[in-house]
């Protein structure tokens, strides 16, 4: 069950802010409270005995019991409101002088020599302190006490205007942390606000003026990052529609301008057949392309299903299907590809057929096409090499975009439209490989990189 949260993230703050200072001033209340308890109860308890003591020295100064009830004011004065009780009791049991205002039952206690505090057996709100000693031939228990009303209701007092300060403490920290956390906040809502008024048009801005908060560095790097790979896929759609236009135009071009002037004036039956078949290659043309774009698409989306593939029977596979179009050619097909790679066996036959493909329509005719394998560490390398002019080092990195051609004016038959090796490099980043090409004197290199293979 998800946990209950405010959605402002400044009131998360300032709740936080109120809860950690509800726990700071409740401990600080705590303590307060009970450093008061205790010292007020050490008070209670030294006067307590101090009373005891006094009233043991009146005793010992007067020659009678009698003599001391006449005066009672000798000790009444002593105890000075109706919270303090006093009993002094005989060997026998009998009360001799008692001052008890609110004639509450004499407190039953043990004997001891020795002066004693306790709280009232019977549970009365009442602390006493008492003391025995030896007068004449009989032993007299002195007897003080304390009522514990007024201690009672002034801690309760005490308690409720903590508690009142309290609530009010949590109540102010949580304004002033909302507050607080409102003008913290403010760079992060004008972040969110340059990040909003960034459009297609204005892909170039950057949020680089938020890098001297610290807080905010990783995000606006984050931000910028991802506005360059925006930047980067909005170029390269725009380009690709760009591309597609002018390639789909170009045989839709032929098609019409064909037909049009064949049908300007009547003309033979093997007129109009020269134009089917002309028409012909170029629906074949625009079928190819439009083929090329969907496997594209689905390569792009689709989950690939992994499974492992022997090298040399797949090469095997191709060279044989290829075999019509390289003796036409004059360009002997080698498989010397070995050992097994997991991966799409159809994604994988497309992207070695769209390589051999590309190695037959430009090598050198006479000069044969090889298919190989490396292993590198946990990398293995699928290489086709073919013989032939080298292709110049300004198109090497352009190779795998879509629609790029060296030759736009070279056109043959069974051309991919500029797509074949950008499928290619789809395939591999479906696998999450690589595909490179290297071009020299000696020939060219098309690989493709599988790695974590053993």
């Amino acid at each position: 069950m998800r946990r209950w949260a405010p959605r402002a993230l400044s009131v998360r703050l300032a709740l936080m802010f109120a809860l950690v200072s509800a726990l700071l001033l409740g401990a600080i209340g705590f303590y307060l409270y009970h450093s008061l308890q205790r010292e007020i109860a050490w008070r209670d308890d030294q006067a307590l005995l101090g009373r005891v003591q006094r009233m043991q020295a009146i005793l010992a100064d007067t020659q009678s019991i009698d003599a001391l009830r006449e005066r009672p004011q000798l000790y009444e004065n002593m105890l000075g409101n109706r919270d303090n009780l006093l009993w002094v009791v005989d060997g026998n049991g009998e009360v001799l002088i008692e001052i008890n205002p609110p004639s509450l039952p004499r407190p039953a206690l043990p004997a001891s020599a020795t002066a004693q505090l306790v709280d009232d057996p019977s549970g009365a709100p009442l602390r006493l302190a008492w003391q025995q000693m030896p007068r004449g031939n009989q032993q007299l228990t002195l007897i003080a006490g304390k009522l514990l009303t007024e201690r009672t209701q002034m801690l309760a007092a005490y308690r409720l205007k903590l508690c009142l300060a309290l609530a009010s403490g949590v109540l102010l920290a949580f304004v002033l942390g909302w507050l607080v956390s409102q003008r913290g906040l403010r760079p992060v809502r004008e972040l969110a606000r340059r990040t909003a008024a960034i459009d297609s048009q204005h892909l170039h801005v950057r949020l680089d003026e938020f890098h001297a908060t610290t807080e905010l560095q990783p995000l606006s790097e984050a931000l910028n990052h991802m506005l360059a790979r925006l930047e980067r896929g909005f170029a390269q759609l725009s380009r690709f529609c760009e591309d597609l236009a002018h390639e789909m135009r170009t045989p839709l071009s032929n098609l019409m301008g064909h037909t049009q002037q064949t049908l300007q004036r009547e003309r033979s039956v093997a007129v109009y057949e020269d134009l089917l078949v002309s028409n012909q290659e170029e629906y074949e043309r625009l079928a190819r392309m439009i083929d090329s774009m969907l496997f594209l698409a689905r390569t792009e989306q689709d989950a690939i299903t992994r499974q492992t593939v022997d090298l040399h029977a797949l090469g095997e596979q191709l060279c044989e299907y290829f075999e019509g179009m390289a003796e036409e050619r004059d360009m002997p097909l080698r498989n010397q590809a070995h050992g097994s790679l997991v991966a799409d066996p159809d994604l994988l036959r497309r992207a070695l057929a769209n390589l051999l493909a590309n190695a037959l329509r430009y090598g050198a005719p006479g000069q044969p096409v090889t298919l190989t394998t490396e292993c590198v560490g946990t990398m293995l390398q699928l290489s086709v090499h073919n013989h032939g002019p080298a292709i110049a080092a300004e198109h090497l990195p352009h190779l795998f975009e879509r629609f790029y051609r060296c030759d736009p004016s070279r056109t043959l038959h069974g051309d991919s439209g500029g797509l074949g090796l950008a499928i290619v490099r789809s395939i591999m980043q479906a696998h999450g490989g690589e595909v490179w090409v290297r071009s020299d004197d000696t020939g060219t290199w098309f690989t493709l990189a599988f790695t974590g293979q053993q």
